[in-house]
């Protein structure tokens, strides 16, 4: 039984880690439009939190 609980806290920190990692400034990225798969690449590359923030710092691109 200690095993079960284990996994499925093991596979919440995953999805955890992946919707930081990915959904998050990939859809803030596409909100701004600005282009998620590179918003990805610097939260792969940096930290999520910068990406992040910088997404919200930069705000909507308007051209």
């Amino acid at each position: 039984m200690e095993a079960l609980v284990n996994l499925i806290l093991f596979g919440l920190f995953a999805f955890l880690v992946v919707w930081v990692y990915f959904f998050l400034p990939a859809g803030m990225a596409s909100r701004r439009n600005r282009s998620p798969v590179i918003w990805v690449l610097i939260s792969l590359v940096g930290r999520p939190l910068l990406a992040i923030l910088l997404l919200l710092a930069l705000g909507e691109d308007r051209s």
